[in-house]
């Protein structure tokens, strides 16, 4: 059965989504996934591309944009096309896809923003309309 996580963010800036992402790829990576990180067109694509490599200092977070050469453990796209895994699927975008559903595991950053907010809630009950193993992260307890 797939699994949805939803990790609930206090901020409500696009930084901290990211920042959080970083961070969350590292434990993933560490766990032996893929990742596959879906965002909404081109520019975000870049965006994120230049935020990966820029994380940290020390930090090494293995990434291309999808469909270029050579591979890596995560991807970063947007539009139609997948990767040729279907370990964990990271929604930045505002929808999630409909082929997200066949992914091992679902995430979802929830900032407090109003539109991300209203996404992610429609996102959040698809999820449990679709069967999907539902886990909530409250973040905002932790900081």
């Amino acid at each position: 059965m797939s699994r949805a996580d939803y990790y609930i963010l206090a901020e409500a800036d696009r930084d901290s989504r990211e920042q959080f992402l970083c961070r969350l790829c590292e434990k993933v990576l560490a766990l032996g996934k893929r990742i596959y990180i879906h965002v909404s067109d081109e520019t975000e694509v870049e965006r994120l591309d230049a935020h990966l490599w820029s994380f940290r200092a020390d930090a090494f977070i293995p990434h291309v944009i999808l469909g270029k050469t050579p591979s890596a453990p995560i991807e970063i796209g947007c539009g139609e096309q997948r990767p040729d895994h279907q370990q964990v699927f990271i929604n930045l975008a505002l929808q999630l896809p409909e082929d997200a559903f066949a992914f091992e595991r679902i995430v979802e950053i929830v900032v407090q923003d109003e539109e991300v907010l209203g996404a992610t809630r429609l996102n959040y009950q698809r999820c449990r309309d679709q069967g999907i193993e539902l886990h909530r992260n409250d973040m905002r307890q932790r900081q």
